[in-house]
């Protein structure tokens, strides 16, 4: 999966990312959050301009910031925010982690991914991050939500779910939004 969507031309990335925002402000699932969080899309990954660029106050989007126990933290971020690499080379918004929301104040989240079944298990790129920093959600809370966001072709029919795996709430892609929860 990683190599084919890293093969994807621009025009197919910038297409699917329009198609994308375009499938999840139709849905309604962003009226009224306050506080959405995406990601910085690399090696391939579904970028998420299309949606940030479209979120207006008093919504604020957000990105993830690598916290020193292992828990993403998330930051405003806007085209004026400055972008330091973290140590996966990722780009994250310059704003201090005391200054950044805890993954419990976010109204949405927006995930990417590697594969995803219609049963909300995805595969992450290995490292943990988003599942340790949601883990509550497996006791019972209900917010935020949890969307992925890729690609069609990225789905299959089953991923195996580790008791670990936080699952997804919905998932979005250049053809459709499907809620799962």
């Amino acid at each position: 999966m990683k190599t084919r969507r890293a093969a994807l031309s621009a025009t197919e990335r910038v297409r699917s990312a329009q198609a994308v925002a375009t499938r999840l402000f139709d849905s309604g699932v962003l009226d009224g959050a306050r506080q959405i969080a995406g990601y910085w899309a690399v090696g391939g990954e579904l970028p998420l301009n299309a949606v940030a660029t479209r979120i207006r106050a008093p919504a604020c989007y957000l990105l993830p910031r690598l916290a020193p126990e292992g828990l993403l933290r998330f930051a405003p971020w806007s085209a004026s925010v400055e972008l330091l690499p973290n140590r996966y080379g990722i780009p994250e918004p310059d704003i201090a982690l005391a200054d950044c929301l805890e993954p419990n104040q976010l109204d949405v989240v927006l995930l990417p991914l590697i594969a995803f079944d219609l049963h909300g298990n995805r595969l992450g790129m290995g490292g943990g991050w988003y599942d340790r920093s949601f883990a509550f959600r497996l006791h019972g809370q209900s917010t935020p939500l949890l969307i992925g966001v890729g690609y069609a072709f990225q789905q299959v029919d089953a991923i195996a779910a580790q008791t670990w795996d936080v699952p997804l709430d919905a998932v979005v892609t250049e053809r459709g939004f499907n809620r799962l929860r």
